[in-house]
């Protein structure tokens, strides 16, 4: 028998003269997989069964209206309406509006009309981030068909060349002159992105009960919003970060909840769009090389890999899903990897003090 798992269902698949059968048990017990397989293959011997028709696949238009669109909503729409607005929303736009595409059936979504797909984009003007961008929802796409059982398995989608991260550190001089040419509702928030590492929309939406003045040195703030489950997490404040929030606190007669930015938007605290102009104003002002707020988080991350901080502590600061992020921050120097050696003390190495000193007694005699 030869059942394996594909996200969290499990499929069969056996020879049966000379055909492949392959089918999703749409189960997630490996026992009963095991039974269904079996069922199959002893109908098939019996002969009360023919060996199953293909089952036509959805469009993958259809597939973005009845299957991807819903769940995308329901698990970002509340919890980071950022990503669904910004990511899968404009992605699904795109992959709609290219008729060439969207009417194939999954099954015929090959690399090539992916790669086409990335071309047509590109031909529109599109810059090569806001290309990938969408190259990067209709892979999902394909890997959620795979794992809902619509499609047998996924082509490789390559993204284009060419993308530019957003990989700018700022300096602790162009930082001191950005803040002091900031308003004060900028200074702050800036001043939290850059002293705790938080994505900017996960700092917009922080509120006052998720503030702990007691907890650690200077207390904690909890993240209970962001793009993967592992952004919820607890952050120590630094003496500066807390300053900023207790004397806001204080300026707002104590509140025991609610938004921690108010503003007048539609979701009730600050947007991205709300601070687009004053902090175009700041840069100009403070002549500093042009960034974007996320930057922020970037230098934050840099700053602590620098220190000598481990991508696994540095994957939970950060939020990171993945060890592989995490580590594009950590770089250990030589004195570090000396360091690491000089821990080991001679363990498992064949090595040790007590060793050398014999070998160092042992030459002194025969010399003598």
């Amino acid at each position: 028998m030869s059942i394996y798992k594909r996200g969290e269902v499990y499929w069969y698949k056996f020879m049966w003269n000379g055909k492949l059968v392959r089918e999703s048990t749409k189960q997630g017990n490996d026992k009963i997989a095991r039974q269904m397989e079996a069922a199959h293959r002893t109908s098939l011997a019996k002969g009360e069964v023919g060996i199953r028709d293909k089952k036509i696949a959805m469009t993958l238009a259809e597939f973005c209206d009845d299957r991807f669109e819903p769940w995308a909503k329901a698990t970002f729409g509340q919890s980071s309406p950022k990503t669904w607005l910004d990511f899968y929303r404009v992605g699904l736009r795109a992959i709609r509006n290219c008729r060439a595409l969207a009417s194939l059936r999954l099954d015929e979504i090959t690399s090539e009309r992916a790669a086409e797909f990335a071309a047509y984009r590109q031909s529109q003007g599109l810059q090569v981030s806001t290309v990938n961008s969408s190259v990067r929802v209709l892979r999902r796409m394909l890997r959620l068909a795979v794992e809902w059982g619509e499609l047998k398995s996924v082509p490789t989608i390559k993204r284009l060349p060419g993308e530019r991260h957003r990989e700018r550190v700022v300096s602790d001089d162009e930082e001191v002159r950005y803040l002091g040419a900031g308003s004060e509702l900028l200074a702050s928030i800036a001043t939290v992105l850059i002293d705790t590492g938080m994505r900017p929309e996960e700092c917009y939406r922080l509120r006052w009960e998720s503030i702990t003045w007691a907890n650690g040195r200077n207390g904690t703030l909890l993240v209970t919003h962001g793009k993967t489950a592992a952004a919820r997490r607890v952050l120590p404040m630094t003496p500066r970060v807390r300053a900023i929030l207790e004397n806001r606190w204080e300026r707002v007669a104590r509140p025991l909840e609610g938004w921690i930015w108010t503003a007048p938007t539609s979701s009730g605290h600050v947007e991205p769009s709300s601070l687009k102009k004053q902090h175009k104003k700041a840069l100009l002002l403070a002549g500093v090389r042009p960034f974007v707020l996320y930057s922020l988080r970037h230098t934050f991350l840099t700053r602590l890999g620098e220190s000598g901080c481990d991508a696994w502590t540095l994957a939970r600061i950060a939020g990171h899903s993945s060890i592989a992020i995490s580590s594009r921050y950590v770089h250990p120097s030589e004195d570090a990897v000396l360091s690491a050696m000089s821990r080991l003390g001679g363990h498992k190495t064949g090595h040790s003090v007590e060793i050398e000193d014999r070998d160092t007694a042992s030459k002194l005699r025969l010399s003598a």
